[in-house]
C-alpha cells in the first residue's frame, strides 16, 4: 500500500542567521541599501561580521523557517537543505531539530562551508540581508530521498534556490517525485530581485509544477509583468488551484476556485523586526491546509502567525503557536470574499 501523506516538507537553502541590531550608519559604511537582499562571497560575509557585537545565531533560510512555523503550530515537518560538518552546520542542525522539524540528511565532508546570512536590523524593523550560500547552493537531486519527498502532504519549495543550477535540478525533481505521489507542490516566488532573475523559468515552474503559490504583491506583479494586481491575480487564479499575495498592513488576498478572499492583518502593537513575515505567514497558511481548512481560513492563521513574528527581534517564534490554531479557524467569517 502506498504510504499515507503527512505533514510538509520544505526545501531551500540551509543558512544560518547572524541576526544583529545595527544604525543606518553601519549599512552606509558597509555601502548597503537598507532593506535589501544580495549574494556575497564568503570574505565579504566575514567582514560584515566583524564590530557587529552581540548576534543571535540559528538555522535560517526562508523554507526554514516556514517549516518550523509549521512544527509550532502543531504540524509534521521536515526540512530538506544541505551544511558542511563544521561549527554553522552543528549550529543549523541542532537549532532547527530542538524547533521539532525533522533533518534527516547527513551533512557533506567536504566542499564549501555552511552558508550564513548576516542580519541587519536597524531602529525602524528594516532588515537588510547579505547572504553567503556556501555548502546550500551545492545541493542538488542526488541530495534528494525520494521516499521523504513521497511522504509529505504538501512539498514547500522556497524560490531563492533558484540562483543555484544544482539547487534549481533538485527542486524540479523534488516536484516530479511529489506529482507522481499525488501530493501539492507550494512555491514562495521569496524575493521580486529573485523573480527578475528567473521571470520567464519561473513563469514555466507555476505552470507546469505548482498547486499553491505564495507570494507578496511586488513578486506577484514581478512574475507576468501586468502592471495591475487585478489583471495578475486572474491570472495566477488560472495556473494555480490556490495563490495567497501578501500586502502588509493591507493583509492578504487569496485566490481560489475561481473566488477572491480578502484577509485583514492582525494588528501588532509595535513592529519590532519583518524578518520572517512571509515565511511564517506560508507557514500559517499550510498548516490550515494540512487541516482541511478553507481558503480563507487558511490566510487568517497565515496572518496571525505573521503577527507574531513581526512582534520581536528574530525570525522564530518566541512561543508556541499551536495556541493560535482555534481561534483562525474559527474565524472564517472575519475573512470575507473579495
Amino acid at each position: 500500500m502506498p504510504q499515507a501523506a503527512r505533514g510538509v516538507v520544505g526545501i531551500g537553502n540551509a543558512i544560518v542567521d547572524v541576526l544583529a541590531r545595527v544604525s543606518d550608519d553601519t549599512l552606509a559604511r558597509h555601502g548597503l541599501v537598507k532593506g535589501a537582499m544580495g549574494l556575497v562571497d564568503e570574505a565579504r560575509a566575514e567582514r560584515l561580521l566583524q564590530g557587529l557585537g552581540p548576534a543571535l545565531e540559528c538555522s535560517g533560510g526562508s523554507a526554514a523557517n516556514t517549516m518550523v512555523g509549521v512544527a509550532s503550530l502543531g504540524g509534521e515537518a521536515t526540512y530538506v537543505g544541505k551544511v558542511r560538518d563544521d561549527r554553522l552546520g552543528r549550529v543549523f542542525a541542532d537549532s532547527i531539530r530542538a524547533a521539532g522539524v525533522a533533518f534527516p540528511a547527513p551533512p557533506a565532508r567536504g566542499g564549501p562551508p555552511t552558508g550564513r546570512c548576516v542580519v541587519l536590523v536597524t531602529p525602524d524593523a528594516q532588515r537588510t540581508m547579505q547572504t553567503y550560500l556556501g555548502a546550500s547552493a551545492t545541493l542538488g537531486p542526488d541530495d534528494l530521498q525520494p521516499a521523504t519527498i513521497a511522504a509529505g502532504a504538501i512539498l514547500f519549495l522556497e524560490g531563492y534556490l533558484w540562483d543555484a543550477p544544482p539547487a534549481k535540478q533538485a527542486m524540479l525533481a523534488a516536484a516530479r517525485i511529489a506529482r507522481q505521489a499525488g501530493r501539492k507542490v507550494a512555491l514562495t516566488l521569496s524575493d521580486p530581485f529573485c523573480v527578475e532573475r528567473h521571470r520567464d523559468e519561473f513563469r514555466q515552474l507555476v505552470a507546469d509544477h505548482v498547486d499553491v503559490l505564495f507570494a507578496n504583491e511586488e513578486e506577484a506583479l514581478a512574475l507576468h509583468r501586468l502592471g495591475d494586481l487585478e489583471a495578475t491575480l486572474d491570472r495566477l487564479g488560472r495556473e494555480c488551484e490556490t495563490v495567497a499575495v501578501t500586502r502588509s498592513e493591507r493583509g492578504s488576498i487569496v485566490v481560489c476556485g475561481g473566488r477572491r478572499y480578502e484577509v485583514a492583518a492582525t494588528p501588532v502593537e509595535r513592529v519590532v523586526d519583518t524578518t520572517g513575515a512571509g515565511d511564517l505567514y506560508a507557514a500559517g497558511f499550510l498548516f490550515g491546509l494540512l487541516r482541511g481548512a478553507a481558503p480563507a481560513a487558511a490566510g487568517r492563521l497565515g496572518s496571525i502567525a505573521a503577527a507574531e513574528i513581526i512582534s520581536h527581534f528574530g525570525a522564530r517564534p518566541e512561543r508556541p503557536l499551536a495556541g493560535l490554531t482555534a481561534a483562525a479557524l474559527g474565524g472564517e467569517q472575519e475573512a470575507r470574499p473579495a
